[in-house]
Order: structure tokens, then sequence, then C-alpha cells
């Protein structure tokens, strides 16, 4: 404990030195999360000086091995860190999906090489990655998918198109289930590949939701050369990677549930300052049980969120728990956004304009339901929690 005192005494100096004052602020809008990569534009000096030092100290992944761009920290250890910059308010330096979803599958199943390549560029947020796995016609049955990768000898040729691709249009590089043995039963001719969105061939096209907004594209590949080297683990046996870096992926959704969840005030904040009377109360009984249900959901939430995040520092995978939680956190950050809109009753279903703060309430509201959808629908997620946590029997 004295040692860990002292680590901690150290964390705290060192963080009020070097976290610039303007990254002790909330994240208010999609500016504010740095995502790092080729092509960012930094909101600000701030915000790249920030993700820098973070970065040269490796706590953007504290847990990672020094050789791969982390810090060696145990799980003590990291629980200080975050403590500490919770309580200074520092924002997190670095969002990438690459450290949520990518890393954890390199580690797994990459070769020295290739994590040697892969790994600090991603702890630096010196490279920005996407996903290639749904297709048009392949998404909840993701293991029809039809992307081909053509053996060529000396490297792979790539023809295909993925949907629903995130940010790829401002992505470096993408990790892509291609399949390379259309013979084989259809799980097994999958392979995991890595290539730069650069390549000649590939191109983007932006998906505009009902939301107004379009964090998601169609990706297309024409007679695309990848390497050899780039593919992870062995040819025709990637879906056990597919599967286990959509674990990661499920638990990245389910983090939607935690209370504050990215850039929004608790609920319970929100209805005092739009419903409160003079003294801080809430005259209508419907909604403070509304919102205390939703408190309580969402803090039973977070101790299991953190439970489940100890666990996977000490090596455990989240195995098919994960689809509890992606479904759980899918279902909460719902409920709060209908409570969001009832809350601003019509006043919250403005399209645009600044006395609608461009729609923000109606827009976030619509976005949400994709929640329940994205990263494996919550059908699918019920179905496997049936079978794979309940171990109930399979219906005919």
């Amino acid at each position: 404990m004295e040692q860990l005192d002292h680590f901690r005494a150290q964390v705290r100096a060192w963080l009020e030195e070097n976290c610039p004052a303007s990254m002790r602020t909330p994240v208010v809008a999609d500016e504010d999360i740095c995502w790092g990569g080729r092509r960012f534009v930094y909101q600000s000096e701030d915000q790249k000086l920030w993700l820098e030092r973070m970065a040269a100290q490796g706590w953007t992944v504290p847990h990672w091995p020094r050789q791969y761009g982390g810090a060696g920290l145990d799980r003590a250890q990291c629980k200080v860190l975050q403590q500490e910059m919770a309580a200074l308010g520092c924002r997190a330096p670095l969002t990438s999906l690459g450290v949520i979803m990518l890393a954890p599958a390199l580690f797994k199943f990459a070769s020295e090489a290739q994590k040697l390549a892969h790994l600090p560029g991603i702890a630096r947020g010196e490279i920005r990655w996407c996903q290639g796995y749904s297709e048009p016609g392949s998404g909840s049955d993701l293991a029809s998918l039809q992307t081909a990768a053509q053996d060529m000898e000396d490297h792979y040729l790539v023809n295909g198109s993925k949907v629903w691709t995130s940010y790829a249009n401002m992505s470096d590089w993408i990790f892509c289930l291609v399949r390379t043995d259309p013979r084989a039963p259809k799980r097994e001719g999958i392979s995991f590949l890595l290539f730069d969105m650069t390549s000649e061939g590939v191109s983007t096209a932006p998906i505009r939701l009902l939301s107004g907004a379009s964090p998601f594209c169609q990706t297309f590949f024409s007679d695309v050369v990848v390497p050899k080297a780039n593919m992870v683990g062995e040819p025709n046996k990637g879906w056990a990677i597919a599967k286990y870096l959509l674990q990661h992926e499920r638990n990245m959704a389910a983090s939607l549930g935690r209370p504050g969840s990215g850039r929004k005030k608790p609920m319970e904040q929100v209805a005092l300052e739009t419903l409160g009377d003079d003294h801080g109360k809430l005259a209508d009984p419907v909604l403070r049980q509304s919102l205390a249900r939703l408190q309580i959901r969402e803090q039973a939430f977070a101790l299991t969120m953190q439970r489940v995040g100890d666990e996977m520092k000490a090596g455990a995978d989240p195995g098919p728990a994960s689809s509890i939680l992606k479904y759980c956190g899918s279902e909460i950050n719902k409920q709060r956004h209908e409570l969001n809109l009832a809350i601003h009753g019509m006043a919250g279903l403005g399209w645009e304009g600044e006395v609608f703060d461009e729609g923000r309430i109606a827009r976030s509201w619509l976005r949400s339901k994709a929640n329940s959808i994205e990263g494996g629908t919550s059908e699918i997620q019920l179905n496997i929690i049936a079978r794979r946590v309940l171990g109930l029997p399979a219906t005919s």
C-alpha cells in the first residue's frame, strides 16, 4: 500500500503539471474527442499535446507491455491512474477502435512481428483503424460474407464491399474479414487481413442516417493488393479471430450503459435544470420514479462493467457474457434518450435552429435506436445468452 500511495502521488503530480487546463473540461462536442491518426484534425494544440504527453508515458494504454507502447502497469496502478484522471477531470487522451477492438485480437493471434509493426502506432494514436465486417448481404449472419481475397502467390487480391464501416472515410487502416476459400463451409473459409486504406482500389461512400449524421460508410475494394504478411493467424482460420474481436466490440458498445456515458449529463441533472422548481425538486412523481429506475440500472451496470474490466485486465476473456453487457448497455442508453425526450417535451422535437441546439435531442434519440442493431442485434445477443450463457436447449 505504501508503494501504491507513492505511485498515486507521482501520478497526481504529473497530471497536474502536464494536463492542459482545456483538457480538464467536459467533452461536449464530437470535436472534443481525440481519435488520432494521419487524417485527424486536432481541435487545438492542447488536444495534440495531451495525446503526445500521455503516449510518451505509455498511459494511453497503461496496462500494455512497454515494448508495444504501454507502461506495463498492474491492475492496481491502472486503477489509480483512472481515479486520479477522474479527480482532476482529465479527458481521455485517445479514443481508438485500434485500442478497444483490434489490439486484443493482435495480442492473442498476431505474430511478434505484426505486434511490433502495429501496436506501438495504435498506442501513440498515429494510426486510426476501422472495421471491415458487415456486408450488404451479411449482417447478423456475418459468416456468409462474400468479400474475396484471391491468393496470387506473393500477395492477396481483395474484391468486394463492406457496409456500416464506422469512420472509414477518416481511417488509415482497416481490419477486414475476407473469404479465402469459397469452397469451404462458410465459417472455415474466412481470413483476417490488415491493410492500408490508401491502397489503390479502396474507396468509401458515407451513409446518411435517420438522425442526419454520417459516421458510417460503405467501403469498396477493387483489385486491392494486400501483402501476405498482413494476414493475422492462419489462412481460412479467421472466424475464431472475428468472434474474439466481436466480444471486445460488444464490451465497447456496452459502455453506453454507464452513467453519464459519452458527453451526456446525468439525466437527473438534466431533469432538474429543465423542470426543477425553486427548491431543486421535481413535482412529477412518475418522472421521479423513472429517474430513480434509470439511476439504479446505471449504477448496477457500472459496477458490473468495472468487475468485467478488472477480470479482463487480469487476462480473462470477456466470453459470451459480453452479449449480456452489450444488450443491457444498449437498452439502458435507449431508455436514457427516451427519458430525455420526455423531459424536454415539445422543445425536444425541434430538428434544426439555434433554439433547438440544431436538433441535438431529437437526433440523439433517433441515433440511439441503432444501439440495438450495431455490434450484433439484440435478438442475436439474446440467442447467444440463451444458448451459451444459460445453456437453454435450441428450439427445433
